[in-house]
């Protein structure tokens, strides 16, 4: 049975300034620290924290929704790549961002706390910097 789960958080900024962020190789690597290798176009590939996570762009809403196909170096070779979808919500002077990750193998949960740890928190630290 495939995993599936949500997570949100909010950040200073707009939806357009983080969905920007999270397409533009140099803002994804300052956000979360990690090594970015990104596209802004659909069909485009990126890899992320140094090269652990790769996948492919499906579909773009600018500034709103990102879809990506999702995978990790812990991912079996033949096991197919899960879903990602991240939406940019406005909320007063901050934005929402939701991560919908579904279609992940067995022990995919723990990613959930990756996306805390690995992306949110230094999201965070980044931009209430700015």
């Amino acid at each position: 049975m495939a995993i599936e789960f949500e997570v949100s958080e909010t950040f200073q900024g707009s939806p357009a300034l983080l969905f920007h962020a999270w397409l533009d190789s140099a803002e994804h690597t300052a956000m979360t620290g990690g090594e970015a290798l990104v596209s802004d176009e659909v069909g485009g590939s990126f890899s992320a924290w140094d090269g652990y996570i790769s996948g492919k762009n499906i579909e773009l809403e600018t500034g709103k929704r990102i879809l990506q196909s999702w995978r990790t170096d812990d991912f079996d070779p033949d096991a197919p790549d899960s879903s990602l979808c991240i939406l940019f919500q406005a909320e007063d002077d901050r934005v929402r961002v939701t991560i919908h990750h579904s279609d992940l193998p067995e022990g995919g949960m723990r990613y959930h706390q990756g996306w805390i740890d690995f992306y949110f928190e230094p999201m965070k630290a980044y931009f209430n910097s700015r």
